[in-house]
């Protein structure tokens, strides 16, 4: 009886994994045929705990607006901290300022600097995850948590594996990413070999707004600008 009664509940939840591809698909649908016309953008990443009055909040703002005067729009996750940075730097700049949000059970709300219309809520990370890539031409990446991290490690991987053509990741900050790099180059690469020497000329550690915008237009110089993928 026990066995049967897990089997039936096994079956239900096989018919709500089908009918929620629906869903999926509508993120995914609503997802390109919003950000196919918005343009060229950079994401800008780092923790939605990040207050107003904080150095790197000062920093991201200013960097966004130098952004979007280099002529990217910018892309971030909609919510709070480094995100409102972002989105507000790209606003007073009078540039494109997207945010795709997700709804989660704490810390992420709208912020009040994205462009009418150029806001996109998502259940699904994957698919956020997948608008965020397709749709970069570079990822600027700000002190955060484990957000931060997943959305850096997963660019990384793309690029590393050829799944997606080469952008720009840029690490914002040398005294938080420091520690970080130096693993990868002394662990990852020279005692375990489990990664390339290559794969390390993916990123770009720097500290000014100026040194990111100048990667960014190093870059496309010799670049085109068009989705990834």
């Amino acid at each position: 009886m026990r066995a049967e009664q897990h089997h039936k509940g096994w079956n239900e939840i096989k018919t709500n994994d089908s009918w929620a591809l629906f869903k999926i698909m509508g993120e995914f649908v609503n997802g390109f045929e919003k950000m196919s016309s918005i343009g060229p953008c950079v994401s800008i990443f780092g923790s939605a705990r990040t207050k107003p009055d904080h150095p790197n909040y000062i920093l991201a703002e200013k960097m966004a607006t130098k952004i979007v005067e280099a002529g990217y729009g910018v892309i971030t996750g909609g919510g709070p901290g480094i995100m409102e940075a972002g989105n507000k730097g790209a606003h007073l700049g009078g540039g494109t300022s997207v945010g795709l949000n997700i709804d989660l059970p704490f810390e992420q709300h709208d912020n009040p600097y994205i462009d009418k219309g150029k806001s996109l809520d998502f259940d699904y990370f994957f698919v956020r995850k997948v608008m965020f890539v397709k749709y970069s031409q570079g990822f600027v990446v700000m002190p955060g948590g484990f957000g931060t991290l997943d959305e850096l490690f997963e660019a990384i991987t793309l690029i590393q594996t050829h799944k997606i053509d080469k952008f720009p990741i840029i690490l914002v900050g040398t005294e938080f990413w420091k520690g970080l790099m130096d693993w990868i180059k002394d662990t990852l690469l020279a005692k375990f070999e489990n990664i390339s020497a290559k794969d390390i000329d993916l990123i770009h550690l720097v500290d000014t707004e100026d040194e990111v915008v100048d990667i960014l237009n190093e870059f496309y110089d010799s670049a085109d600008l068009s989705p990834n993928f």
